[in-house]
């Protein structure tokens, strides 16, 4: 009895050892960042050039299946054709422009800090896009709505003012933060608590804080599952955003070799996340930047620092599939350089690196050397020193950003059809929730703008307008997520009808409390 009790008390010894082994920050001993790191300027610009090169790379890979696979992968009987056309970059990059919205937006703030410098105020930054001529979606429409109309930054990326501050949108254009602070990922989230809250708030700004983390850390270091791990101690370990990064690093740990079922895995807990975007919320759609930034992570984790594995993983995970692998491909070619890019992507590229940015002066040589320059500047700002030839970097250990979440205790409940078409009269709608979304949109001639009054429970809630200017439209037609759960009465009025115009009611979502 003595031996069997010995026995079982070292199994349940040995089987606690192996689930704590298998915990994400339990997988590998602690690797220590060095206390400084030096390195030419050739090498440096190098991983410059590396990291915007990725970037337009993932992009243009997985261009052609943006938000067609939406809550389910891309299977490979889908073949997406690389190193078949010699011009596949510099054609996209002519046909497509909006295809490089990620991109150009982040040149937007790389062009803002070029001209006024690194401590460019949060009033110019914010300006530059919203005033700027190329098309927005989701959280950045919201926010360039917003400043027009006059609520400033960060207040126009606030969830009580921006349905869609969750959105992917700043992780997808925070790159340029990593790479103006190479090796000081605490610099990276400064930038990105001024710029980040322009158009995102809570885990849609954490997606930002944590790219723009991995991008910095890539100088320091090639171990990409390092960067993963490292990075994301820029994030509050109680956020749901961080959570679901160890949950990746977890399956990843548990499923090495089978990428596809720990998409499943990873889908079937984290897959229906999208709260505030009317367009995402209880639709397959999810642009909500937690799991596309998990794709992003599955590329890097699972792509073992082979270039095509990372790109096509990443794209194949679906969902952003254009965007993700960018930023994947963005920072593993930031660890390596530039010159390791491999021939059949590095050539197609250089067809494109003189090309200018769709609405913009930039081209990728010229964006090399506006982000070499910021990026000595950052080192010297933060104790680094420069001298002719080489870069000597104070290198940072990440700390948590401050918490915050939007649409707190707050799920999407019911998705309903409205499918009506404003009038002279009023429309009016009840319904028992503690938050409502109305998505709709107005049609009419380009310089029309609709105004507009909702009334909730009899009082006055908002006038607003709604411009048929595609680049000025208000996304969603009116939402309030503070409302005290129980029965609400909502009265849309149209103030100005006129001939050949019209505005639709689609549907409406509306929210619950949850503790």
């Amino acid at each position: 009895m003595k031996n069997f009790i010995l026995n079982k008390r070292l199994f349940m010894l040995v089987a606690a050892a192996a689930l704590f082994y298998t915990s994400a920050f339990a997988a590998k001993p602690e690797q220590k960042l060095p206390k400084t790191i030096k390195m030419s300027k050739e090498q440096l610009m190098d991983k410059i050039k590396g990291a915007w090169a990725g970037q337009v790379l993932g992009c243009t890979y997985g261009g052609p299946t943006e938000f067609q696979y939406r809550g389910r992968m891309i299977g490979d009987d889908r073949h997406i054709p690389w190193g078949e056309d010699i011009e596949q970059v510099s054609k996209m990059m002519k046909r497509v422009p909006t295809l490089y919205d990620d991109i150009y937006m982040d040149l937007t703030f790389v062009g803002v800090f070029d001209r006024l410098g690194i401590d460019a105020p949060l009033d110019s930054l914010a300006n530059a896009f919203a005033y700027e001529g190329y098309a927005l979606w989701h959280a950045n429409q919201a926010a360039r709505y917003n400043i027009l109309r006059g609520i400033k930054a960060p207040m126009s990326g606030h969830w009580t003012n921006n349905p869609h501050a969750d959105d992917i949108d700043y992780q997808i254009e925070a790159d340029y933060a990593g790479i103006m602070a190479p090796g000081m990922p605490n610099a990276a989230s400064k930038v990105s608590d001024k710029v980040g809250h322009i158009m995102n708030y809570g885990n849609g700004w954490y997606g930002g804080v944590y790219v723009g983390a991995m991008y910095s850390l890539a100088f320091v270091t090639d171990d990409i599952e390092f960067i993963v791990r490292e990075g994301l101690k820029s994030i509050p370990a109680k956020s749901s955003f961080y959570k679901c990064m160890v949950d990746v690093i977890d399956i990843y740990h548990a499923n090495p070799n089978d990428w596809r079922k720990g998409w499943q895995i990873l889908e079937d807990k984290w897959g229906h996340t999208d709260i505030g975007c009317g367009e995402g919320a209880l639709d397959p759609l999810n642009i909500d930047a937690m799991i596309n930034c998990a794709y992003i992570l599955f590329g890097l984790l699972y792509g073992e620092g082979d270039f095509y594995k990372t790109i096509d993983i990443s794209t194949r995970c679906g969902q952003d599939s254009d965007c993700n692998p960018a930023s994947a491909a963005g920072i593993l070619a930031t660890a390596k350089g530039y010159n390791w890019i491999p021939k059949d992507w590095i050539e197609p590229l250089k067809k494109g690196e003189d090309i200018n940015f769709a609405y913009l002066p930039y081209s990728l040589n010229t964006t090399y050397k506006m982000s070499f320059d910021q990026a000595l500047q950052m080192i010297e700002r933060n104790g680094g020193v420069v001298t002719e030839n080489d870069v000597t970097i104070k290198v940072q250990k990440p700390k948590a950003v401050h918490y915050e979440v939007s649409f707190p205790n707050l799920q999407p409940a019911e998705r309903k059809p409205i499918k009506i078409q404003l009038d002279k009269n009023p429309f009016t709608y009840e319904a028992d929730c503690a938050g409502i979304l109305f998505n709709g949109f107005v049609k009419g001639p380009g310089k029309y703008v609709a105004e507009l009054e909702m009334y909730v429970d009899g009082e006055l809630a908002e006038s607003f307008t709604m411009p048929v200017s595609y680049r000025l439209r208000r996304l969603d037609v009116y939402w309030n997520f503070e409302l005290k759960p129980g029965n609400h009465t909502f009265e849309l009025r149209w103030l100005n009808p006129e001939e050949g115009t019209s505005i639709d009611v689609v549907d409406v979502v509306l929210y619950k409390k949850v503790k």
